[in-house]
């Protein structure tokens, strides 16, 4: 024969089905990148950008998957677009789908704001202008957040209320515990009050994940919670308590990143670990790139502990989310169709736009608006955002260029 018609050896079975997985791997890992680079504009924007790229472009997944996808995410604590895209990733290929999936969307970002981070450690560059006008930019941006948030999450009287009360519990006793209490009062008063609902549609995610590993995964999440405290205040173990931090952050958000905010404040501020020039100068920074908000953990990792401390930081914040979607996808159907359950949830996102308002006065306001002046330049960034639909970058720029100015002599 010749040598053109010679058969080629085949691949043992095994082989084959390793190398097709992590092909599928690559390519989640590098569709992830591409978004992690160009996808702005907050959560929000976010699950638009996964739409377009996953369900409309790739058909990895349909309009039906998608959303009932999405629901699972809005309903877990935890950065919501980025637990979309790790379940994609998951239903994709795997565990090690879920993975590369949030690598790719997360790591630009992690590099951005930990190079940052690292400018500033090297510099006298906190003083300047332009960073005070990073700080006017978190204003404008939580500010942003309240209103969206508050009038999808707190329409009516009844969350409202919980709301007032929620921000008032948390102004009156400032501290990480009293916005966990906050939650889980409010998730109680909801699980009691909506005792009905409307009937959900029947549900066709299909999950590549037994729910043995599922309860795996939620046990583990729970332990963490619990005993990570407890290790932390060994001698010698300091890193251990760092990691609780950032653990027990992205643990207990609802509501989206802008959340993180006051526990983070609460965990690592008032903790000494940093100061708050340094930390809202971050997440002044945080919103001019790409991909999560929850990166923000690798710039404060990055100024507590070099390098070292933004891969910790990291890897600690999104753990939960890891951990919640893949325990909870097995048992999506059922929790979907449980009225106190979505009751509880309801509750929970109308006490999260109070905490959020809390965070917006004390420590947002309280340390950046110190002028005139700078209520009016947080006021000009707050209508580009809100009415003339700025892209965020933009705003951080115009930010930054204002607190220049405001400091000149």
């Amino acid at each position: 024969m010749k040598g053109g018609n010679r058969l080629r050896p085949t691949l043992p079975k095994e082989r084959q089905t390793a190398q097709n997985q992590w092909r599928s791997v690559k390519e989640i890992f590098l569709v992830a990148a591409k978004l992690g680079l160009t996808a702005f504009g907050g959560p929000v924007a976010h699950l638009g950008y996964f739409q377009d790229e996953y369900v409309r472009r790739r058909k990895w997944l349909d309009d039906r998957v998608y959303a009932d996808l999405v629901a699972l995410c809005q309903f877990l604590p935890g950065p919501a677009s980025s637990q979309v895209g790790i379940g994609i990733g998951v239903l994709r290929g795997g565990i090690w789908g879920g993975v590369a999936a949030w690598l790719g969307f997360t790591l630009p970002s992690v590099l951005f704001l930990s190079l940052f981070a690292a400018f500033l450690g090297a510099t006298t560059a906190l003083d300047a202008g332009w960073i005070h006008g990073l700080k006017l930019v978190a204003v404008a941006v939580v500010a942003q957040a309240v209103l969206s948030m508050g009038q999808k999450l707190a329409p009516d009287r009844i969350r409202a209320t919980i709301a007032v009360i929620s921000m008032a519990l948390c102004l009156v006793w400032p501290t990480a515990a009293s916005q966990v209490l906050v939650i889980l009062l409010a998730g109680t008063l909801g699980f009691s009050m909506w005792k009905s609902s409307d009937p959900s549609p029947e549900s066709e995610l299909r999950v590549p994940i037994s729910r043995t590993v599922g309860l795996v995964c939620l046990t583990l999440f729970f332990a963490l919670l619990v005993f990570m405290p407890i290790l932390g205040r060994i001698d010698g173990l300091s890193w251990i308590s760092l990691f609780d931090h950032f653990y027990r952050a992205g643990s207990l958000v609802f509501g989206g990143g802008h959340v993180v905010l006051p526990l983070l404040d609460g965990e690592l501020v008032r903790a000494g670990y940093l100061s708050k020039e340094q930390f809202l100068a971050g997440y002044g920074a945080a919103q001019a790139v790409p991909g999560p908000l929850f990166t923000f953990a690798a710039y404060l990792g990055t100024i507590i502990g070099g390098w070292t401390g933004a891969i910790g930081a990291t890897v600690a914040i999104f753990l939960p989310a890891f951990l919640l979607v893949i325990g909870t996808l097995p048992f999506w159907h059922t929790l979907r169709n449980n009225p106190r359950v979505q009751g509880a949830l309801r509750a929970i996102n109308a006490a999260v736009v109070g905490i959020l308002i809390a965070a917006l006065y004390h420590p947002i306001w309280t340390s950046s608006i110190l002028s005139p002046a700078d209520f009016a330049l947080a006021g000009i960034l707050f209508c580009l955002l809100v009415f003339w639909k700025t892209p965020p970058w933009i705003v951080v720029i115009a930010g930054a260029m204002g607190g220049w100015m405001l400091a000149l002599p």
